[in-house]
């Protein structure tokens, strides 16, 4: 019934950043009219029709910007929308709409000159709903709707790791039960590190708390085959393949990032990147794997315990990762292709306006990160507003940096 509710458009009352621009270029412009071509129905409630497709799908409008990939049918009398949704979710309307026109793309204007039996539709409406549309919902975790709570969830591992780690969606309240499990400083490390249990543990309990008396080891099994994993346990579950689902899931742009140092039995942490600033980096690169763990691969490599040597490597090379990003000299540096040069972050500094794509940059140069997934900073289309090539794939030396923002003071 709902659906298309998982992106946002930054238009500040329409006199930011975004509006400025478009006003100026001409490309930008005509993008911001195609937001603005709706705005006589934000607000109200209808039926949202997509303009592609053999089947047009639909959903429930309930007043948001739409682009002009779409197109809302409201009616002038508020009291037809649950009729208009009962003939939209038929597929009849849809139908009709195909039977008069046959081109890929229709017109918003072809979705209102069909038939409708109001009657009929209004008989239907009133059976199904008896007490009026139901409020938006959604159980879909990439969905404004979706309130947190991984019980209701799609995909509810996913969502227990977002909980975990203190991720908060839009619609979730402002507290439940499942609050006192978040980890204070979003970082929850794979093993017992710091005196803290291990994730998996940490995840069960919450997940205990979530399904209540439906939790059981049954339960686990049918949410690790639910969520394609051939996995038979959490903590083998969030080792290899916790990350890539998450990134496929939520578009290529990770929340929870999954740091490790490639060793099997080494050290791997999920860090909440919305709270990874330089200071939390430097707690997780020099508290929990510096001070905690690596000390104590030391002390076992003194006490010649198999494997040991082999793990302190591994976590040795990752601390000298961190502190790379940490510095942010080429190629671990974050660039942002809108800001100028004395506005580019020195060192790990993210600006989250900035978006993961160009934030994560670093990470992924560094080969910190569990897997790869589909990211990269070619160009991209369209022009900067002075005409010059859309340009992701640019690194600065620190020196550059902090010479121009002397020079600009």
């Amino acid at each position: 019934m709902i659906s298309g509710r998982e992106q946002v458009v930054r238009w500040e009352s329409e006199r930011g950043s975004m509006f400025l621009l478009a006003e100026s270029v001409k490309h930008l412009n005509h993008v911001a009219q195609n937001w603005r071509r709706g705005k006589p129905l934000w607000g109200k409630e209808g039926i949202c029709f997509s303009l592609m497709g053999s089947d047009l799908a639909v959903s429930l409008y309930r007043g948001v910007r739409f682009n002009s990939n779409c197109a809302a049918v409201v009616p002038t009398d508020p009291t037809l929308v649950p009729a208009l949704w009962c003939f939209a979710e038929s597929g009849d309307w849809s139908r009709e709409v195909r039977a008069r026109k046959r081109a890929i793309a229709v017109d918003p204007h072809d979705l209102v000159r069909v038939p409708f039996d109001v009657d009929h539709w209004r008989g239907v409406a009133a059976e199904r709903f008896p007490d009026g549309l139901p409020e938006p919902w959604s159980d879909d975790p990439t969905q404004w709707l979706f309130a947190g709570r991984p019980e209701v969830s799609t995909s509810p591992l996913q969502v227990a790791v977002g909980r975990l780690l203190g991720f908060r969606w839009p619609e979730q309240p402002e507290s439940d039960d499942l609050d006192r499990f978040v980890d204070a400083d979003g970082i929850v490390c794979l093993p017992s590190v710091a005196g803290e249990a291990p994730a998996h543990e940490q995840l069960s309990d919450l997940l205990a708390a979530a399904y209540g008396i439906a939790w059981n080891a049954g339960t686990l099994t049918k949410l690790l085959a639910d969520a394609g994993s051939k996995k038979k346990t959490l903590a083998d579950w969030l080792r290899d393949e916790f990350f890539k689902q998450h990134c496929s899931l939520f578009g290529n742009r990770p929340f929870v990032w999954h740091v490790w140092d490639g060793h099997p039995q080494g050290f791997s942490a999920l860090v909440n990147y919305h709270r990874l600033d330089r200071k939390t980096l430097e707690k997780l690169t020099y508290t929990y794997l510096g001070t905690d763990w690596i000390e104590r691969q030391r002390a076992a490599v003194r006490d010649d315990e198999p494997g040991a040597e082999a793990r302190l490597v591994a976590a040795e090379n990752l601390k000298k990762k961190l502190e790379l990003i940490l510095e942010g000299e080429q190629p671990y540096d974050i660039y942002v292709r809108w800001k100028p040069l004395e506005e580019q972050p020195v060192g790990w500094d993210p600006d989250l306006d900035d978006g993961v794509r160009l934030n994560i940059r670093p990470f992924v140069e560094a080969g910190v990160l569990r897997s790869s997934f589909n990211v990269h900073w070619k160009k991209d289309r369209g022009t900067n507003p002075d005409g010059s090539e859309r340009l992701n794939d640019v690194h600065f030396t620190l020196a550059a940096k902090q010479h121009t923002r002397k020079k600009t003071r």
